[in-house]
């Protein structure tokens, strides 16, 4: 509403857009066929998930080493920091990083742990709480900084921090979760529900029609935020 329409790079958001379509084949086609492979073979849904997984992640880096060779993002990212003076040395930055990561990992292992009672106290599904909530809290670093760059029209590196957020989620940790379970010895497959497909078919779809075009305006706001919270209202009420 501050600015009226804003563009940004229709390259970028295209890659993006195309990205996001990708993860929707890529997570939907093993759920879809696993439905006749399972009752046939078990393993064979496994090796589906494990080959997918390899190729979602290859596909991730090479669509990051693609976005570093655009420049206007990284045009972008030094106007951004070209006047800030760093205010702490290479040493202290990785501490205070390694301290956070502990930190970090500790509190959602307690989150993780504190879902059940959640659940229970609530009386919500666990669907709603790990689907909507926790993601909506988990991530609020990206929307707020998001947000910021927005207001100072800067809709590349909001686009790229808000859409590179679902990417990285989408094809390269849920992947990157395939590899940790075989090596804990509980093997995680790629399989999802026809509810969070749909829920994930929306989301993407209607995200990469209004990024495609290199511009966005308040009533596109309006229009994803809309898909949120009708996703929002499904998964609360799904049993």
């Amino acid at each position: 509403m501050k600015f009226g329409t804003q563009k940004f790079d229709r390259a970028q958001a295209g890659v993006n857009s195309t990205m996001l379509i990708l993860a929707i084949i890529a997570l939907a086609i093993p759920s879809l066929f696993s439905l006749s492979i399972d009752p046939v073979n078990h393993a064979g849904v496994e090796y589906l998930s494990i080959g997918t997984a390899v190729i979602m992640i290859l596909v991730y880096a090479l669509s990051i080493l693609f976005s570093f060779k655009m420049t206007n993002i990284e045009d972008e990212l030094i106007e951004v920091h070209e006047h800030h003076v760093p205010e702490w040395s290479l040493r202290t930055a990785v501490i205070v990083l390694i301290i956070a990561t502990v930190a970090i990992a500790y509190l959602s292992e307690a989150l993780v742990g504190a879902v059940e009672p959640v659940v229970e106290e609530l009386g919500i599904t666990e669907f709603f709480l790990g689907i909507i909530l926790i993601p909506l809290v988990g991530n609020v670093a990206e929307h707020v900084v998001a947000i910021q760059m927005a207001l100072k029209n800067k809709m590349e590196l909001s686009l790229a921090i808000s859409l590179g957020s679902s990417l990285q989620i989408a094809l390269f940790v849920a992947p990157l979760l395939v590899f940790v379970s075989l090596a804990m010895g509980n093997p995680l497959t790629l399989t999802f529900n026809v509810f969070e497909l749909i829920a994930l078919f929306a989301a993407s779809l209607i995200a990469a029609l209004i990024a495609v075009d290199g511009e966005s305006n308040w009533l596109e706001g309006v229009q994803l935020l809309g898909v949120y919270l009708i996703i929002g209202l499904a998964f609360f009420f799904l049993p």
